[in-house]
């Protein structure tokens, strides 16, 4: 080979020629020995694959939690927990493309995959205050954190639409859920409590609106051990607030505790402590406005009544029993006014509901005889209108001036007849006895108004000047005796008075008078004495009155 030539430089020396050049010795390369100090890096290097690959085999999945607003999250400091154990960490914080929410990148622990079930639940965890009291204190030293709750679902999912507030009941936690189904919420919200003899055994745990808008299904939570005083017939009502009634029976307050009143409230308990077999998780009940609505009879079928009152309905509001000689067998439903132009006059109507099971016989094991059908119904009670069944309007609380609806049996009132083929069916009434004493005063009031006073008056004021002048005539005629009469008088009287003494001498007992006549009747006596033995020899000698008194023998 020819060596290439070189570039001519005119200030450098002419290189010497290739053939006074030494020739190079070739040396045989040694085996390579690496150096001590390359065992640091690779240490290191070994150290991290290590770290890395257990770092990848404990990562476990990751989650997208989305909440409406990213308040007290941090990426790589927010913590994830289940009952203060961390099980992830929050990555990072993107908000939406629709700017509605934001998007939460949650990386989960290896042994926390169970939190990847598709009934998971997240929520954030910061200061807090509601009706179930006050959480969340602790976060505001150690900053917010997302608080989960195992699933139990076998699906899986990646995403997870986040809580706005904590759930009051997790899944580890014992006891059993009801359902309760009311016509509105009222008071009530989530966490609300939930008492068994004013005890707090529970709390509502969430609520929601029926799909036909007719009323509210709420789902309460009954910790264990109480969940087993839930029976199939338990009733549970509204202990919200204060319970103050005040109807023709006077004035009624109740409430559960102190924190009803202000939060609301439910309770439950069964009639008489019977309550039946136990309920399973998920029964339905109903849930009344009041404990005693919750707590009477069942009522049965009802039957509606129209009745017409030709007097004032004050006092009368819809609600107020209607009674049966004390017992109450239904309820004023509507009252109203009307204009009849048959009679031209206005009218009262009401409407009342009565159940007419209140007043059948029950048998021994409670239960109520066999409901009768509509027609039977309809007769019976055309048959008791024809013996004087009435309705009348009472006052039930002289106090309140609440007024209620009485039916009793009236003989001595007008006769009626109903028709029962109407819907509502007309009950006749009658005038209540105030009213009646109210009409008879009016009726006395509205004579009494026709008497002429002013003209009795007159009349008055000329019989007593007549009287005026008799008692002047009278005076006169009574001063003209005194002066003419009295001294006759006195003088006759003398002459009486002499008579009557002469008469007491004459009969006085040592008047000779007297003794004439006591002597007198002493002869008498003496005569009838011989009289007698007289009468008695005659006797004894009847034959003397011929031959004459017979000598006496010597």
């Amino acid at each position: 080979m020819s060596e290439p030539e070189q570039p001519q430089d005119d200030d450098k020396p002419a290189p010497p020629a290739p053939s006074a050049l030494p020739r190079p010795r070739v040396v045989r390369r040694r085996e390579w020995l690496p150096s001590l100090i390359w065992l640091i890096p690779i240490v290191a290097a070994l150290v991290g694959i290590t770290l890395v690959a257990r770092i990848l085999m404990e990562r476990g999945p990751e989650v997208v939690l989305t909440f409406k607003t990213a308040e007290g999250l941090e990426a790589g400091k927010t913590a994830v927990k289940y009952k203060d154990v961390q099980i992830g960490l929050v990555t990072h914080l993107r908000l939406a493309r629709d700017r509605s929410h934001v998007r939460v990148l949650v990386q989960l622990n290896k042994d926390a995959e169970s939190f990847t079930a598709e009934d998971s639940r997240f929520w954030v965890v910061r200061p807090r205050l509601d009706t179930s009291g006050i959480s969340g204190l602790g976060t505001l030293l150690s900053g917010a954190y997302i608080g989960a709750d195992a699933g139990v679902a076998k699906e899986t999912a990646g995403e997870f639409t986040g809580l706005e507030t904590p759930p009051i009941v997790t899944r580890d936690d014992s006891g059993q859920q009801f359902l309760l189904r009311a016509n509105d919420v009222g008071s009530l919200d989530v966490g609300s409590p939930v008492y068994f003899r004013r005890i707090k055994v529970g709390q509502v745990a969430a609520y929601e609106l029926d799909g036909d808008g007719r009323g509210v299904t709420i789902r309460v939570f009954i910790n264990s051990p109480y969940d087993k005083f839930v029976g199939m017939n338990t009733r549970f009502w509204q202990a919200s607030g204060i319970d103050a009634q005040l109807s023709a029976s006077g004035f009624t307050l109740r409430t559960q505790s102190l924190a009803t009143i202000l939060l609301g409230g439910i309770a439950f308990q069964a009639p008489d402590d019977a309550m039946g077999p136990l309920a399973k998780a998920n029964a339905a009940f109903t849930l009344a406005q009041d404990e005693a609505t919750a707590m009477k009879e069942p009522d049965g079928p009802s039957q509606t009544l129209l009745m017409y009152f030709n007097q004032s309905l004050r006092g009368l509001t819809p609600g107020a029993p209607v009674d049966f000689r004390g017992v109450v067998i239904g309820e004023v439903k509507s009252i109203g006014v009307e204009f009849d132009r048959a009679e031209r006059e206005f009218r009262m109507p009401v409407l009342v509901q009565v159940y007419p099971d209140r007043l059948r016989r029950k048998e021994g094991n409670g239960n109520t005889e066999a409901t009768e059908s509509r027609s039977t119904q309809q007769e019976r009670l055309r048959f008791l209108a024809e013996k004087g069944l009435r309705a009348q309007l009472r006052n039930g609380n002289l106090l309140t001036g609440q007024v209620y609806v009485a039916l009793d049996f009236f003989p001595k009132a007008p006769s009626a007849k109903i028709d029962v083929t109407k819907n509502p069916i007309e009950l006749p009434t009658v005038p209540n006895s105030l009213d009646e004493i109210q009409s008879q005063v009016q009726e006395i009031a509205t004579k009494l108004n026709k008497v002429p006073y002013e003209q009795i008056a007159g009349d008055l004021r000329t019989t007593l000047a007549t009287l005026n002048k008799t008692l002047t005539a009278t005076e006169q005629t009574v001063n003209r005796i005194n002066s003419d009469v009295t001294p006759e008088l006195a003088a006759a009287m003398k002459d009486v008075r002499k008579t009557v003494n002469t008469a007491e001498r004459t009969l006085a007992d040592d008047s000779p008078l007297q003794q004439d006549m006591r002597q007198t009747l002493r002869e008498l006596t003496r005569a009838a004495g011989s009289v007698r033995v007289l009468t008695d020899y005659l006797e004894r000698h009847p034959d003397s009155l011929l031959r004459g008194k017979p000598d006496d023998k010597k």
